[in-house]
């Protein structure tokens, strides 16, 4: 046998192994360095195409999701709000109910942590190996409007509906038209018991209907979107407005 290093570095990619084939000269200085054996050889060229698969296939994940910002759970401050329990924040970030297709409704007047909740619990998932997709509702409903034409709209729909966690922010806030209805209820219909759904509004579902105009559709989304749910209500004041900076100094 008398293969060089390059020809053993074709052969791993032709096996579909390009990670291993591109580190195989340093792990090879490695191994002589420190003296490994076969199995200790095998184990390191296994565990170095593991890891770049799952860096890659974590970076795939966290383009697919389109998150607005990146801010962990460990950042959301849990002691400035009521809506939530210490213990109630780690059963959400246990993700069980992502796993049992259970909607999860974030309700509350604008800036108190509704967005940053959904988008640290996508965050969690998408590092646990789900598939994650944010949009807001203005988007939402131009990629539903436009789908039969854009190719863009059709490819971002395509991977919301294979989604395992769908978050749509500001839902409900603004009035929906009779075709938008339809085609949010036709979403809806299709992720149900597929996917779960994290909603951020400032409305609460009794009030879905003024906004959506048609109450048979309105009944049915709610149907759909209620079956398995929490609801987290929050009432507190603006965490923006606590913690905002000011521009003129308060002294007189």
């Amino acid at each position: 046998m008398n293969q060089t290093v390059t020809d053993l570095q074709q052969q791993f990619r032709q096996l579909r192994l390009a990670e291993t084939a591109d580190a195989l000269p340093q792990i090879l200085r490695e191994a002589e360095k420190s003296s490994w054996t076969y199995l200790e050889f095998l184990e390191a060229i296994t565990r170095h195409e593991r890891e770049k698969r799952e860096a890659k296939s974590l970076e795939r994940r966290m383009k697919w999701a389109r998150f607005p910002f990146l801010k962990p759970l460990s950042e959301f401050k849990i002691d400035e709000q009521t809506a939530l329990t210490g213990r109630q924040l780690k059963q959400l970030i246990e993700l069980s109910w992502l796993e049992q297709h259970y909607n999860l409704i974030l309700l509350g007047p604008p800036g108190v942590g509704k967005t940053f909740l959904a988008v640290g619990l996508g965050l969690e998932a998408v590092q646990r190996g789900y598939r994650v997709f944010f949009v807001t509702m203005g988007e939402l409903i131009h990629l539903l409007k436009s789908e039969e034409f854009s190719n863009k709209s059709k490819v971002q729909l395509k991977r919301l509906r294979e989604s395992d966690l769908v978050i749509v922010d500001d839902l409900m806030y603004m009035a929906m038209d009779q075709r938008e209805a339809n085609l949010f209820f036709h979403l809806i219909n299709h992720l149900y018991e597929r996917s779960s759904i994290i909603l951020t509004s400032n409305k609460s579902p009794d009030q879905w209907g003024e906004l959506i105009g048609d109450q048979g559709i309105t009944t049915a989304i709610l149907d759909r979107l209620l079956h398995r749910v929490e609801v987290i209500h929050s009432d507190d004041d603006s965490h923006r407005m606590r913690n905002r900076k000011n521009l003129f100094s308060t002294e007189v």
